[in-house]
């Protein structure tokens, strides 16, 4: 994100949001909830925001419909879940919660996914839910070409971002969850990091729990989410320096740009990134609150 491209009031908006889904997930850890609650409920929060691209505010893709990513992993028991490229799920990250919970798969994709959610009753919200004026005007100024943008935009009012939340619960367990609207006009079904499982997002009690934003592909290349885990576990490296030498060193040398955040099992927490900017908010058990954009 480029500094000179917010206006004071929507960085108003989004450290609410961010405040709101902080709260929200904090809430659950301190009356003794799990890391796995509380990160499905801070990502809901934001994927019912229209600030962000994951959910109601995902971007368009080249034939103007919505495919939305999400997945989310428990570090006691490695079990995880995700979806990629569906349509009309108000929050994508509680199906990819029930992926995970409910059937005996890890990994599900476009009509296989939904019908998936049929069976559990989910509500198949209308095309208009997803309508959002601005992703609609940032669709059409590509639409008809082959380019595709990241959110990344020029614009002064742009919104950014992949969601993502981590959290280590009172009995030290770890959980990660991802969720995104993809890439504005992209097409042939392209999936990016966020659903990926130790690209985008990884969760292991022994190591760390993470979560990645930023441009998919290089992450996906990197393997980013498991190499901080393994930085940590064969490396012997604390979680601030396994997130900095991934975002900082490894990424770089790819040309890759975003951000993770990630936490592990003694409640240290990190929030590394490349770019000028990354939506970020955390807050400890000592009540230690961090709310930021930029650096």
């Amino acid at each position: 994100m480029v500094k000179g491209m917010m206006t004071p009031e929507l960085e108003i908006e989004y450290n609410s949001a961010l405040s709101v889904a902080l709260e929200a997930g904090y809430e659950i850890l301190n009356s003794g909830g799990s890391a796995v609650e509380a990160v499905e409920r801070s990502v809901v929060l934001l994927e019912d925001s229209p600030l962000f691209n994951a959910g109601k505010g995902s971007v368009f893709t080249a034939e103007g419909s919505h495919e939305m990513d999400a997945s989310i992993m428990d570090g006691l028991s490695l079990n995880a879940g995700a979806v990629t490229l569906i349509t009309g799920i108000k929050n994508p990250i509680s199906l990819a919660r029930d992926v995970m919970e409910k059937s005996d798969f890890v990994f599900l994709a476009g009509k296989g996914a939904l019908q998936f959610a049929e069976t559990l009753n989910y509500k198949i919200e209308d095309e208009r839910y997803f309508y959002d004026e601005f992703r609609h005007q940032q669709w059409l100024d590509i639409k008809d070409s082959t380019d595709f943008q990241l959110d990344h935009s020029t614009k002064k009012d742009s919104k950014f971002g992949t969601v993502g939340a981590v959290a280590c619960d009172m009995k030290g367990n770890l959980a990660a969850a991802t969720s995104t609207g993809g890439m504005t006009n992209k097409r042939f079904g392209r999936v990016g990091d966020s659903p990926i499982i130790g690209s985008g997002t990884y969760a292991n009690n022994h190591t760390c729990a993470v979560s990645c934003t930023g441009n998919g592909e290089f992450f996906i290349r990197a393997v980013a989410a498991y190499d901080v885990a393994c930085l940590i576990e064969y490396g012997g490296l604390s979680l601030e320096q396994a997130s900095q030498k991934v975002i900082y060193e490894r990424m770089i040398r790819i040309n890759g740009e975003g951000g993770l955040i990630a936490v592990d099992a003694k409640g240290h927490i990190a929030m590394p990134f490349n770019s000028e900017g990354m939506y970020r908010a955390s807050k400890t058990s000592e009540g230690e609150e961090i709310i930021a954009i930029y650096k």
